[in-house]
C-alpha cells in the first residue's frame, strides 16, 4: 500500500463486514480542506520493462517500470495518493504470452505484471476486454477469483494482492457477477486543521468497475454460453445505490472505455460520457482508447470538441475524469481537492483538475526505471527472450509495415499463405462440401504507427525467429473462416477501405490520406485470387472497384469462404456480413502459432513467392496537390524494395517520423 496513504479500518469487497476497531479519529469540522491524488494506469498489455521483444532491445519509450517512478514521485508530491488500474493489463507482449501460452504459470504463482504491481502498492483495479483473450479459466487463475462458469477451476489461486472490481459481467450459470461489482476502501487522510497542526480524518472510497459489453462479440470463442453483460448505465444503475448504502464519502468509476457521444446502447465500446451523467459517481478513471485525456495542448484531440467535456482540465459532465495514455508510457493523476460539507468529503471542482503525465520529458529524454521492477521479472524476461529468439526459417526480403497503407504486402503475405495453406487442409480433410468453395485470406497490419515511429513491424531479410511471426501476428487470434458471398466480401473491403480519408483530387493544398479514427489492425487486405482497385476520391461504402476473383469480376452471388480470426468472424471491427453466424471452421489453433508451423515447413522465403502480391490498388487520378501520410523516417528504400515506386519522402519531422507523399497513377 502507499505509504502516503493507510489502510486504517478494512476493506470489503462485496458488502462492507465486520472490522477490526481503530483507534478513534478527531472530529473534523465542517470546512476542513484535504489534498488527494488518485493516480490511473491503464492499458499497460503487460508492458512491464522499457523492452521490445520483436526487436529484441530496450525502449525507453514505453514501460511499467517507468510510469512506477512517475508513481513514486507522485507520493512524494501529494500527501494523500490512490492508485488504481483501468484494465488491458495481463496480454500484450511476447512475455505476457510467454506466461499464458508457452509456459503457463502455476495455480500458486501470481503473474510477473501483478507481481510488480503489488510491489508498488495498487489500491484496485478493473478488467479490460483484452483480459478475456487467453479464457476464463486462465483469467480467472491469474485474477485468484474462482467462478460459477464452465471450465474454470473452484479454487483460488494466486492472485494480485488489490481488489478486481467488474459489475457488468455475469456467469451465465447463475446470473451473478463474475467478480464482485464493487468495493469499499477505507482510508486515512493525512491533513492540517484550521491551526495549521498535522492531523488525520478518515475517508471512506467506493470503487465499481466496467469493461465494453463487446466482450462477447470480440472473445466470442472463449465467452459465449458461459457469461452475459449489460451495458455501462444498466451495471450502474443497479449497483451504485448498493454502494453508496455503504456510507462512502467518494465513488470512483474505473471503467476500460472511452468517451462517445453518439446515441447510447446497451452495447456501447465506449459509453462513459453517458456513464458519468449517472448519480453518485464522482470521478471516472478510463482507459481503452490508448490516448489521453485530458490533452489540453492537441487542438485535434478527439475530446477538443465534445459537449460537456473539458479537455483543458480534464471534467466530464462536471466530474475529474482522466484517462492515462498506454503501455506505461505516462500516468494519469486526478488532483482532488476535498472539503468537508454536511459531516463528510466533497470534492471541491474549482480547485480540482485532471492531468496525464509522461514518462518523456520535455527535453525528449524519459524518466529512469524503477530498478526494483526489473529484479522481480528477469527470469521471466529472460525465459521470454530465449523462447521468440528460437528459429524457425529464414527470408531473402524484409517485411514490414511502414508503407502498408500504401501497396506494400510484405509483411501480410505471409500470414494469409500461412492461413489460406492451414484451412484449405481443413478443409479438404473436414468440411469436403467446401471443397470447391473459392478460399481467401485477410490479414492486416496490426503496428501501423498508432504509438509512435517505432511501431512498426520491421523484420529485416535473414534468419526468421518465433519473435518476428509474433511480431507479424500481435494477437493470441484464433483462426477461423467464415463462408459469404460476393456481396458482403465487397462491404468487407469498403469496411478496410475507410483506413483512407475521401481525397479532393481538385485541392491545391496538402490533404492526410489516413484516417486515424480508423485502426489500421482493421485495415484487411483479402489475397488469394482476388484483386480490386480503392477510389479514395469517393466517399466511404462507394470505393471499391474491379472486384476481381482470378481474373473475372466477381458476382454478388458468389460463394466465398474467408479464413481470418475469432475477432473479425465474430463481429471485432463492426465488418458487414460478420457477426459470427456464417462461421465454418473455428479452428483450435492460433492464427500465429500457424504461422509459425508454415514459416518452419517452407524454411526459406523469398519476396518473388511470398512478399510481391500486391493485390490490390489506387485508382488512377490526377491530384492538383499532394496526398500525404506519416510513417518512420528514412524508410524509403524499403518502399522502392516493395515495388512502391509512386511514394517520396518529403520532410523528417525530427522524432523518428517523417512526412511522405504518395502519387496517384494517372488516368
Amino acid at each position: 500500500m502507499p505509504l502516503a496513504l493507510r489502510i486504517s479500518v478494512c476493506l470489503s469487497i462485496l458488502l462492507v463486514g465486520a472490522c477490526a476497531s481503530t483507534p478513534p479519529h478527531p472530529r473534523v469540522a465542517d470546512g476542513t480542506h484535504a489534498r488527494l491524488a488518485i493516480l490511473e494506469s491503464t492499458d499497460i498489455h503487460s508492458n512491464i520493462l522499457s523492452f521490445d521483444y520483436y526487436r529484441v532491445a530496450a525502449d525507453p519509450s514505453l514501460g511499467f517500470e517507468r510510469m512506477a517512478t512517475l508513481v513514486r514521485q507522485a507520493r512524494t508530491e501529494f500527501p494523500n495518493t490512490l492508485l488504481f488500474d483501468a484494465g488491458d493489463t495481463i496480454q500484450g507482449t511476447a512475455l505476457a504470452d510467454y506466461q499464458a501460452l508457452v509456459k503457463p504459470v502455476g495455480c500458486g504463482e501470481e503473474l510477473a505484471m501483478y507481481r510488480v504491481m503489488d510491489a508498488l502498492g495498487y489500491d484496485g483495479g478493473t478488467i479490460g476486454n483484452h483480459e478475456f483473450n487467453y479464457g476464463l479459466p486462465y483469467l480467472a487463475q491469474v485474477t485468484g477469483r474462482p467462478m460459477n462458469a464452465e471450465g474454470v477451476a473452484s479454487k483460488p489461486c494466486a492472485g494480485p494482492h488489490y481488489p478486481l472490481v467488474l459489475s457488468n459481467v455475469f456467469s451465465a450459470r447463475d446470473n451473478q457477477p463474475i467478480y464482485p461489482p464493487y468495493a469499499v476502501l477505507d482510508r486515512t487522510l493525512k491533513l492540517r486543521d484550521a491551526n495549521g497542526r498535522e492531523t488525520e480524518a478518515p475517508i471512506r472510497i467506493g470503487i465499481i468497475g466496467f469493461t465494453p459489453p463487446l466482450i462477447m462479440d470480440w472473445d466470442k470463442r472463449n465467452l459465449e454460453g458461459k457469461v452475459t453483460t449489460k451495458g455501462l448505465v444498466e451495471a450502474a444503475r443497479e449497483y451504485l445505490p448498493k454502494l453508496r448504502a455503504q456510507s462512502v464519502d467518494l465513488v470512483i468509476a474505473i471503467s476500460h472505455g472511452g468517451l462517445d457521444v453518439s446515441p447510447y446502447g446497451s452495447t456501447m465500446e465506449n459509453a462513459n460520457w453517458y456513464l458519468s451523467q449517472e448519480p453518485g459517481i464522482d470521478a471516472l478513471l478510463l482507459g481503452h482508447s490508448h490516448v489521453p485525456f485530458p490533452d489540453p495542448g492537441n487542438a485535434k484531440s478527439r475530446f477538443a470538441n465534445l459537449p460537456d467535456v473539458d479537455n483543458q482540465r480534464g471534467f466530464v459532465h462536471g466530474k475529474p475524469t482522466v484517462m492515462d495514455n498506454f503501455w506505461g508510457k505516462s500516468l494519469g493523476v486526478i488532483d482532488l481537492a476535498l472539503v468537508r460539507r454536511d459531516g463528510r468529503w466533497q470534492i471541491d471542482p474549482a480547485a480540482t483538475h485532471s492531468e496525464v503525465r509522461d514518462i518523456r520529458k520535455p527535453d525528449g529524454s524519459f524518466v529512469a526505471p524503477d530498478p526494483q521492477i526489473a529484479q522481480l521479472v528477469q527470469q521471466t524476461h529472460e525465459a521470454t527472450i530465449a523462447y521468440v529468439s528460437q528459429p524457425i526459417g529464414d527470408s531473402d526480403f524484409a517485411m514490414t509495415t511502414y508503407f502498408a497503407d500504401v501497396g506494400d504486402v510484405t509483411a501480410l503475405q505471409p500470414v494469409n499463405a500461412a492461413q489460406h495453406d492451414y484451412a484449405k487442409r481443413y478443409i479438404e480433410e473436414n468440411l469436403p462440401q467446401y471443397k470447391d468453395v473459392p478460399l481467401l485470406s485477410a490479414a492486416a497490419p496490426f503496428k501501423g504507427g498508432f504509438g509512435g515511429a517505432n511501431d512498426y513491424t520491421d523484420i529485416p531479410a535473414g534468419p526468421l525467429a518465433i519473435r518476428h511471426a509474433a511480431d507479424l501476428y500481435l494477437y493470441p487470434n484464433t483462426l477461423t473462416a467464415v463462408k459469404i458471398d460476393g456481396a458482403i466480401l465487397k462491404r468487407w473491403l469498403e469496411r478496410a477501405a475507410e483506413r483512407f480519408n475521401r481525397i479532393d483530387p481538385a485541392k491545391a493544398e496538402a490533404q492526410e490520406l489516413i484516417n486515424r479514427k480508423f485502426s489500421g489492425y482493421n485495415f484487411d487486405v483479402i489475397q488469394n485470387g482476388l484483386t480490386y482497385a480503392i477510389d479514395v476520391t469517393q466517399p466511404a461504402g462507394s470505393r471499391i472497384r474491379e472486384l476481381r476473383y482470378r481474373g473475372k469480376p466477381v458476382d454478388p452471388a458468389q460463394p466465398f469462404i474467408v479464413v481470418t480470426n475469432n475477432y473479425r468472424a465474430s463481429g471485432g471491427g463492426h465488418f458487414p456480413g460478420l457477426d459470427g453466424s456464417n462461421i465454418v471452421l473455428s479452428a483450435p489453433d492460433a492464427n500465429r502459432d500457424v504461422l509459425i508451423e508454415w514459416v518452419k515447413q517452407h524454411r526459406h522465403l523469398t519476396r518473388a513467392e511470398d512478399g510481391a502480391n500486391r493485390n490490390w490498388r489506387f485508382v488512377p487520378v490526377t491530384m492538383a496537390g499532394p496526398v500525404i501520410f506519416t510513417s518512420a523516417a528514412g524508410k524509403l528504400d524499403l518502399a522502392r524494395r516493395a515495388g512502391l515506386g509512386k511514394v517520396r519522402q518529403l520532410m523528417d519531422n525530427g522524432d523518428g517520423s517523417a512526412i511522405y507523399a504518395v502519387d496517384f497513377p494517372t488516368p
